[in-house]
């Protein structure tokens, strides 16, 4: 904390009744007026300094200038009084927005208790130096990759909704709105108004920015404002507003100023118009070149079908000029004798081959039977079985009374066993 050490101003008598500031106590207070009158001296002992900002306040009451002075990189600011005397002196263009340095001296009000800065000297920063800084500010984003054509986001062929940056009541409002819905009558706007110079320009162009960035039913964003002096457009150039446009998702169009102005968000932005106006003709088609566009297409498309069809139904024609196809019929009747002989032919040949092979079952049907068993039971033979199913090939196979199964040319019946017999001549068959 500062400890005031002036008790006094010179020529101005403390009063009677009250003590030193520094020797205040709850039992024996300083007065207001007595503080007050330290504070000032104190503050006058300060010496005059050369400032630079930007004016954000410019009132001119009676002769004298009310205003204030911002820092270019905070929010911190300062009040300033400029007296007639010094007004006539200084530049007669100074206006809000302007970047100036001033020659600046504290001063403090001890009837009021007001704390200001009174201005004795104050001029415009030098184009060339902002410009300078610009360059050096552009040359570093351009190094972080901000201005890469690759980055840089297609804008819709038709935007269903145009999200509008610009100052209110603004001709470049009415320029964007005019152009655009003469190119296209559909066309919807959602406006968000900013300052458009000044210290509110930057912070208010950041809320609009992110607000229709947030909103799903815009499709592309303009930031537009009219033409001006490079002070007024410096703004446009912030280093906050230059990374928020990077930032966002939505493609975003600079339409600042004329031709000539180049602040930095043109650099950054998806797409650089050099007025509102060409902002408008780049951001929707015109409705009567696409008409045309499709009239010329429809058109083209219609002489490419009739040439097609008209060259596919003169090849029809050919085809059916050819005698196969004027008299079909004829070919079949050529062919109608080729197919009856080939028929014959095949019947001929299927006949020959089936009665070869009723011939060959035959003579293997006869070979068969020759073989089979049942020829030998037909002759008079038998086969004995056991009744386990065993064929009996030896007479002591089925000792005296043994069951057997005897079976012969027609069927088969049970024996029984009277025991091995003397072998006798076999008998001659019939």
């Amino acid at each position: 904390m500062t400890t005031f050490q002036a008790e006094s101003v010179p020529g101005v008598p403390p009063p009677a009744d009250s003590v030193a500031p520094r020797d205040a106590t709850a039992e024996a207070p300083t007065s207001v007026s007595r503080l007050n009158d330290t504070i000032r001296g104190f503050i006058e002992r300060w010496g005059s300094v050369w400032v630079e900002g930007e004016i954000t306040s410019w009132n001119l009451r009676g002769g004298n200038v009310f205003g204030r002075l911002k820092d270019l990189r905070t929010e911190s600011v300062i009040s300033v009084r400029i007296w007639s005397s010094t007004l006539q002196r200084l530049p007669a263009d100074l206006k809000v927005g302007d970047h100036v340095i001033a020659c600046v001296k504290a001063d403090y009000y001890s009837r009021s208790g007001d704390f200001g800065f009174g201005v004795s000297a104050m001029r415009h920063v030098g184009l060339g130096d902002q410009l300078e800084r610009l360059e050096r500010l552009r040359a570093q984003l351009r190094a972080e990759g901000l201005f890469d054509p690759a980055r840089k986001r297609p804008l819709p062929f038709l935007p269903h909704t145009i999200g509008l940056i610009t100052g209110e009541r603004s001709d470049a409002e009415k320029d964007v709105h005019r152009n655009a819905e003469l190119r296209w009558p559909q066309v919807r706007f959602r406006t968000r108004y900013a300052a458009v110079q000044g210290d509110r320009c930057v912070p208010e162009t950041i809320a609009a920015l992110t607000a229709l960035d947030a909103d799903p039913e815009v499709d592309v964003i303009v930031i537009a404002r009219g033409g001006g002096d490079p002070q007024t457009l410096l703004g446009f150039s912030d280093e906050r507003l230059v990374r928020a446009v990077a930032a966002a998702s939505t493609p975003v169009v600079s339409a600042i100023g004329h031709e000539n102005d180049r602040p930095l968000l043109d650099d950054v932005a998806d797409l650089r118009a050099s007025t509102p106006t060409d902002a408008a003709k780049r951001i929707v088609p015109d409705v009567s070149e696409q008409r045309a566009l499709i009239a010329h297409l429809r058109s083209r498309l219609t002489s490419r079908l009739t040439q097609r069809v008209g060259h596919d139904i003169a090849q029809l024609e050919q085809l059916r000029s050819r005698p196969v196809l004027r008299t079909p019929e004829t070919m079949l009747q050529s062919r109608s004798q080729q197919l009856w002989l080939s028929v014959s032919r095949g019947r001929d040949t299927i006949d020959r081959r089936i009665d070869a092979q009723a011939r060959r079952a035959a003579e293997l049907r006869a070979a068969l039977r020759a073989l089979s068993p049942a020829s030998t039971l037909a002759r008079g033979y038998a086969i004995a079985h056991l009744a386990d199913g065993v064929i009996v090939r030896d007479a002591a196979q089925a000792p005296f009374g043994a069951e057997v199964l005897v079976t012969v040319g027609r069927g088969s019946f049970a024996a029984r066993s009277e025991g091995a017999v003397a072998e006798n001549p076999a008998p001659a068959e019939n």
